[in-house]
């Protein structure tokens, strides 16, 4: 890949391609392409895999992801097939504009321009003040829409995840919110869709989000749980994410998030994001062909405990 194709709703600054590579020490030529080319040598050896082909600017994606490294790769995309197969319940292919209940509670996207060090940021606004098992499930099959999207078609060093609970009933939250099934999305986009997480902020001025925060940093290794801050406005988040990049509702001068959202269910709904879903969810394993027999919690730690998440 030569350059950065235009995107409907992602935007790149000119020198992100050079820049990221060199991050991780690809900039060389011929460098991108060798790795490239020993990662699809290897995906042909695996028996065990039910998909072997992938596009190569996926493949490239995946490797700048895993901050260059072939062999990380490889492990990430193990686990990513195998977490297909165990929580399949979540890897389903929906029309995300019928999603009512969710748009009237939860505004979320990618926002389209990259912050000034080439890292992606992603808003979630949460308003919900009543909760149904159908919520946070819409909310579970959205969010793995993302992770493929960026996975596929997005360039960035690392993300930036910011939650605004604002104007969140947070005690209801909690109490329908089933720390199991987060952790697994927790753990598939860190270890299977290898998602490099810069900054995590939360904007509350509840007295309950110190017990999420707690909760959360239970589930999360020490250098990750310090990536976490707290914020009562957005007055403070300014000085992490720069205005430009900010929409409007969170102080800054981007279009406003329901825009921005608004833009992202047209795309991930369009009936080309959906072939290309239910393609991709086809890559999954089959243990009976694994060389090495492992057990299923090796890879992702979905045995009913949670294991320590790490972040690079």
């Amino acid at each position: 890949m030569e350059s950065l194709h235009n995107d409907p709703v992602l935007k790149f600054h000119p020198d992100t391609l050079k820049v990221v590579r060199q991050e991780f020490n690809l900039d060389k030529s011929g460098e991108m392409d060798r790795a490239i080319d020993i990662l699809e040598l290897w995906l042909k050896k695996q028996d065990h895999f039910t998909k072997k082909d992938f596009h190569r600017d996926y493949l490239e994606r995946a490797i700048i992801k895993a901050k260059g490294s072939v062999e990380r790769t490889k492990e990430r995309l193990d686990k990513l097939f195998t977490a297909r197969v165990l929580l399949h319940d979540l890897f389903v292919v929906r029309d995300i504009s019928k999603f009512k209940e969710l748009d009237e509670n939860v505004t979320d996207g990618i926002l389209p321009k990259l912050t000034s060090d080439h890292c992606r940021v992603y808003i979630l606004q949460n308003y919900a003040q009543t909760f149904s098992a159908e919520l946070f499930n819409q909310f579970y099959t959205r969010a793995f829409y993302y992770m493929e999207y960026f996975s596929r078609y997005d360039y960035a060093k690392a993300g930036i995840a910011i939650f605004d609970y604002r104007n969140l009933n947070v005690f209801e939250f909690l109490k329908h919110l089933d720390l199991i099934q987060v952790g697994h999305l927790i753990n598939v986009a860190l270890n299977g869709y290898g998602i490099r997480v810069k900054e995590i902020h939360i904007i509350s001025s509840s007295k309950f989000i110190t017990l999420l925060v707690t909760t959360f940093k239970q589930m999360l290794s020490e250098k990750l749980g310090k990536r976490i801050h707290v914020h009562s406005d957005t007055d403070t988040l300014h000085q992490y994410v720069d205005k430009d990049v900010l929409p409007e509702d969170c102080g800054g001068t981007e279009k406003s998030m329901k825009e921005i959202h608004n833009e992202w269910v047209e795309v991930l709904s369009a009936d080309s994001f959906m072939e290309y879903l239910k393609e991709t969810y086809e890559a999954k394993i089959d243990e009976n062909l694994r060389p090495v027999t492992k057990l299923n919690d090796e890879y992702l730690g979905i045995a009913g405990t949670f294991r320590t998440l790490n972040v690079d």
